[in-house]
């Protein structure tokens, strides 16, 4: 789950980790009280979406005057942000982050990630900071450094001692950078973060380290022992249709195809879009049922799957174990009678009960199209959409 920059400096706030002073603004006028109350300018106003890049996209003003801090916001309030992040379509701004302007001496880059290769935490930190890290990573990765941590043992002042001298900072910042660096690890390990990212971090003309920015990801699967930060949680943000999945508990995520896939077990959606593709088609989704399904999730599923309208053909990969390929079919015939699919529908079963669940298939009297292997059902569907 992804949360919004103000919401991600409210937590810092709550570690001690200094941040500008600032607040959020749904308004032009609500902005520019802000702007009145911060002390004097330049201010920053700064669009609040789930996405990197902003200020690219002209979603970041600096501004001088109350009256300035009041046209930005009405500018990027309620505009279509596009940026790298957000893909060609954008996102509608709905809300700004209004802050103090600082003296910035230097910019760094500062973030952590759990790292599966060695099963430690690693805090990845760079002097080229406020540009793309992965573009440094790319053509400079010498100027990315990275301190592993053992999350059982937990960060010790070393980690920050080498952090603090892989970014050559002044030995009058090095104190205030430690006491940060351990709070934000207090973070990522309290909330089970998968990402904790400043970029900048800033050091000011009088020496003080502050987080400029700040990204927080939180692995969707510890939410439950966090119910404060499901309080952050914003739908406009996300995918109606993923929101939507998961009220049943199905992992559904949106792509940008047109052969809409209903899988059960991770892995094999994994495989399925990829034959998908070296059939000479594109997955609409990805679209994992579970093992356990029940034909009422079968038949959400495809609910979810037609209500995106660039679905041209269905392909349904089931091997059948815990989920029986006749309770399968069963809740196929049943979406099909309930939903009325407009559009062509190819199975590809295997498994328990697989001549039980043909047998279902055949007699339901529906247009539904067999396949012998998953090639074949491959070749097939795409053969459809490209029709």
């Amino acid at each position: 789950m992804k949360i919004h920059e103000y919401q991600a400096k409210d937590l810092f706030k709550k570690y001690g980790v200094p941040v500008p002073a600032g607040g959020v603004a749904f308004t032009p006028g609500e902005a520019a009280g802000i702007a009145d109350t911060l002390g004097g300018f330049p201010v920053v106003v700064k669009a609040q979406i789930h996405a990197g890049g902003r200020g690219k996209g002209g979603g970041v003003k600096l501004c001088n005057s109350l009256g300035e801090a009041e046209k930005s916001a009405s500018g990027i309030i309620g505009m279509n942000l596009v940026t790298h992040q957000t893909g060609p379509e954008g996102r509608l701004v709905k809300k700004v982050l209004v802050e103090q302007g600082l003296n910035i001496q230097k910019e760094l880059y500062l973030g952590i990630i759990p790292d599966r290769a060695s099963a430690k935490i690693v805090i990845m930190a760079s002097e080229a900071g406020g540009m793309d890290i992965e573009e440094v990573a790319e053509k400079s990765p010498e100027k990315i450094i990275k301190i592993y941590v053992d999350p059982l043992a937990g960060i010790y002042p070393y980690h920050c001692r080498d952090a603090a001298f892989g970014l050559n900072l002044p030995a009058a910042s090095i104190k205030e950078f430690s006491a940060m660096l351990k709070n934000l690890f207090s973070i990522f390990v309290d909330y089970d973060c998968s990402l904790l990212e400043i970029n900048p971090l800033v050091i000011t003309a009088d020496g003080a380290v502050i987080a400029l920015d700040a990204k927080i990801n939180f692995d969707d699967n510890a939410l439950f022992r966090h119910k404060d930060i499901l309080e952050y949680r914003d739908f406009d943000e996300e995918e109606p249709l993923e929101v939507e999945a998961s009220k049943f508990n199905l992992n559904y995520i949106k792509m940008d195809g047109n052969v809409g896939n209903m899988v059960n077990g991770a892995g094999l959606a994994m495989a399925t879009m990829d034959i998908i593709k070296l059939a000479g088609a594109e997955p609409a989704n990805f679209l994992d049922v579970g093992g356990g399904a029940s034909a009422e999730m079968v038949e959400n599923g495809f609910r979810i799957i037609l209500g995106d309208k660039n679905v041209k053909g269905i392909f349904i990969n089931i091997f059948g174990g815990i989920l029986r390929c006749d309770v399968l079919a069963e809740g196929v015939v049943q979406a099909a009678k309930k939903t009325g699919i407009s559009v062509p529908v190819v199975i590809r079963m295997e498994g328990t009960n697989v001549e039980t669940g043909r047998k279902i298939l055949s007699e339901s009297g529906l247009n539904l199209i067999t396949a012998v292997d998953l090639q074949d059902a491959a070749q097939k569907v795409a053969q459809i959409v490209r029709a």
